[in-house]
């Protein structure tokens, strides 16, 4: 039987894998909710299955689907993609789901952060989550695991790991007061890190992206592609407003050194041509706050450095713009993964992308 640990993972010699390192299987979440979703969620569902589709090419995948839906995800999925039936509020299980810890021998276990709904009971978007904050528990006791609780509101898409003792994070997000009321410090909240995800160096980011509904997650500014590189997201024309932004990023990383003391190689991958709500965008969209704060023009944060890294490729979001030089710097930075470039827009109006919307169960 599962048991909930009191020791700390770091002193039972548990630590945060690198993304690029082999998986288990992929997790994601049925897209339900019309009210973030247009048209009945039915865009996005099609979306979530060529995403399922494309990253089961390159590992197993599960899909957390509730009773109500079951039978038509079964039935858009293909039969080589799990369903299983799990209760959620919402889609975005990087950020509400397990993060996962690997000892050296081989044992993965469960850490289950606090999560608040992106805090957006505190920033005018009010959303139900309390389903969503069991999914860490639900899924460790479906894969038999052991699971650590921490109290620090650390949601998934902005913990970037090396696999070797490095984490970027940004502190527009992890010292939002409306998510660590606490009061922690920096340093306070840093110490949690090293001593639940295995971290000895934690690179602060100060800012996330320009309109980006999580508030500064870093899975839209840079990740590691291995150990000591990283790829961040780029624009090369000041009047973007993502410009200075993409710059802060730059200088951080260029003067960082990691874990080891190595110093890091940064490549940059250009950002999509600026995004903006269209008037069909909000066609079928029930009621609610997520429609009452959209308005037709609305810049939209896309970015993509937003892309899953599975066994055997790369699933990358396309938009429509600069998806093939996306793709072939994907392809240079992966030499051994094929880059599936998959159509993410229907996703990235609910409030994220590809990243945003899977998680990778270690081996």
């Amino acid at each position: 039987m599962p048991k909930t640990l009191e020791s700390a993972p770091a002193d039972d010699g548990f630590s945060m894998p690198g993304e690029f390192e082999r998986h288990r299987r992929c997790w994601l979440v049925w897209p339900e909710r019309t009210e973030y979703f247009r048209q009945g969620a039915k865009p996005a569902q099609r979306a979530l299955v060529r995403i399922a589709t494309a990253i089961a090419q390159g590992e197993p995948v599960a899909v957390c689907v509730s009773a109500r839906q079951f039978d038509n995800a079964v039935r858009m999925l293909p039969p080589q993609v799990q369903v299983i039936e799990l209760s959620t509020d919402d889609m975005w299980i990087r950020d509400c789901g397990p993060c996962f810890v690997r000892h050296p021998r081989g044992e993965v276990r469960v850490v289950d952060c606090a999560f608040n709904g992106w805090a957006g009971l505190a920033h005018g978007l009010p959303v139900a989550y309390q389903l969503d904050d069991l999914v860490p528990r639900k899924i460790a006791q479906l894969e038999g695991m052991d699971r650590y609780v921490c109290d620090l509101v650390a949601e998934g898409g902005n913990l970037c790991s090396d696999g070797q003792g490095t984490l970027i994070v940004t502190a527009e997000n992890l010292l939002d007061p409306a998510r660590n009321t606490a009061g922690r410090s920096r340093q306070e909240i840093e110490s949690v890190l090293c001593s639940h995800l295995g971290a000895r160096k934690v690179i602060w980011l100060e800012r996330g992206l320009r309109h980006d509904v999580t508030l500064g997650h870093c899975d839209n500014l840079a990740c590691f592609v291995r150990p000591g590189v990283v790829v961040q997201t780029w624009v090369d024309d000041p009047a973007d407003p993502q410009f200075d932004v993409c710059r802060e990023v730059h200088e951080v990383l260029a003067r960082a050194t990691d874990a080891r003391g190595r110093a890091l190689e940064v490549h940059r991958l250009h950002q999509p041509e600026p995004m903006f709500v269209q008037a069909e965008d909000l066609d079928g969209l029930d009621a609610g706050p997520w429609l009452d704060g959209r308005r037709v023009g609305d810049p939209i944060a896309a970015s993509y450095v937003n892309f899953y890294i599975a066994n055997r490729a790369i699933v990358m979001p396309g938009y429509g713009t600069r998806d093939e030089s996306a793709r072939a710097t994907l392809q240079g930075l992966f030499p051994e993964r094929p880059v599936l470039v998959v159509p993410a827009r229907e996703i990235l109006l609910g409030g994220g992308s590809i990243h945003c919307i899977t998680q990778q169960q270690p081996e």
